[in-house]
């Protein structure tokens, strides 16, 4: 009796295995229960897209500073009466933008208020991927199962997403392009930061919050829609995973093509919107005009009335060619982040 209950014991318990073994075994099993995406959590999703915001931004902030100089155009802090007379958003704004800056302020202008960048693009990209992911995963799912292309619910991740980041970004995107102006009355980081608190408050700091978010949620929609469309058409390209060139959906290539095509897409339809924020920001400052208003409709009717409404298309080319190789870059770098990750857990 007592050799029949050994027996079964050893049938239910595996004394072979060691204890290393058994906690591979589990993960195995949680890994093949959470699918591919379960082998990176949340915190491990922030620290991807964390790296890949900061090496975004630090990249591509000099073409960064140009739009925002053009934008400010007709107030003091924007550029000369020869820069602003040049067709909105045209090759020769852009380059007598470059020539006047380079030549009063030397290369490191192009640099002017990239600390405070660097401060908001870390965090907020962190919840940036954090957020569309777990929302991603979780609208699939309630789509009608994970994987495959769900337009719907990857734009319903995006704006998710963008409402969450947008909240620790936008004081620091505040600070930053209030640094980039010329003749900016700011000594730096730090002078910025006690001036806005000391005259505006907190309201100073968030004064275009309603308008990043209202920029931002339709750009993160056709952002994360054509990227997941394009990531999947290139993935399909010649039969599925080969491909040309063995481009696969988790080919660098693909996540390049595919960045790069949603940044210029969703940056060249939400250029308007971004003058607005760019405006709301810097109102005030050097002598850039104020608005009664944080309506985005009532500021758009302001500017269009005073300047014409070619001027709410002010910076669209330095825009695109900021968001284009600036998504490239920043999925491929989250991509292999998570890549990276991916391996380290296993």
């Amino acid at each position: 009796m007592a050799t029949d209950t050994a027996s079964e014991l050893r049938e239910r318990v595996p004394l072979h295995k060691n204890p290393l073994q058994v906690v591979q075994d589990r993960r195995v099993e949680q890994q093949q229960e959470d699918g591919e995406e379960g082998e990176l959590g949340f915190r491990q999703h922030m620290l991807a897209g964390s790296l890949a915001g900061i090496v975004e931004h630090v990249a591509m902030f000099p073409v960064d500073t140009l739009k925002t100089r053009i934008q400010m155009i007709t107030s003091p802090c924007g550029g000369s009466g020869a820069t602003a007379a040049a067709t909105v958003g045209s090759s020769s704004t852009i380059s007598r933008s470059l020539v006047s800056l380079l030549k009063h302020e030397g290369p490191l202008g192009l640099y002017r208020g990239v600390g405070a960048m660097v401060l908001g693009a870390g965090p907020s990209h962190a919840v940036y991927f954090a957020a569309y992911e777990e929302c991603k995963r979780r609208f699939e799912v309630d789509g009608g199962g994970g994987g495959g292309y769900h337009p719907i619910a990857h734009m319903s991740a995006g704006a998710c997403a963008t409402i969450a980041s947008d909240a620790v970004s936008t004081p620091m995107d505040v600070v930053k392009q209030r640094l980039q102006l010329k003749n900016s009355p700011y000594a730096g980081l730090g002078d910025c930061v006690r001036k806005i608190a000391r005259s505006e408050g907190l309201r100073g700091f968030y004064a275009s919050y309603r308008t990043t978010v209202v920029m931002n949620v339709p750009f993160t929609g056709v952002h994360f829609a054509t990227y997941e469309a394009a990531k999947k058409a290139l993935g399909e390209l010649q039969g599925g995973g080969g491909g040309v060139g063995g481009m696969s959906e988790e080919h660098l290539v693909t996540h390049v093509v595919a960045g790069g095509s949603a940044g210029a897409l969703a940056s060249a339809v939400t250029t308007p919107l971004d003058v607005v924020k760019t405006r709301l920001q810097c109102q005030g400052v050097c002598g850039a005009e104020r608005f009664s208003s944080s309506s985005v409709l009532e500021v758009a009717r302001t500017i269009a009335s005073h300047e014409g409404v070619g001027a709410l298309f002010k910076g669209m080319m330095p825009r695109i060619l900021f968001h284009t190789p600036a998504a490239a870059i920043s999925w491929a770098t989250y991509e292999a982040g998570k890549s990276f990750l991916q391996r380290w857990n296993g």
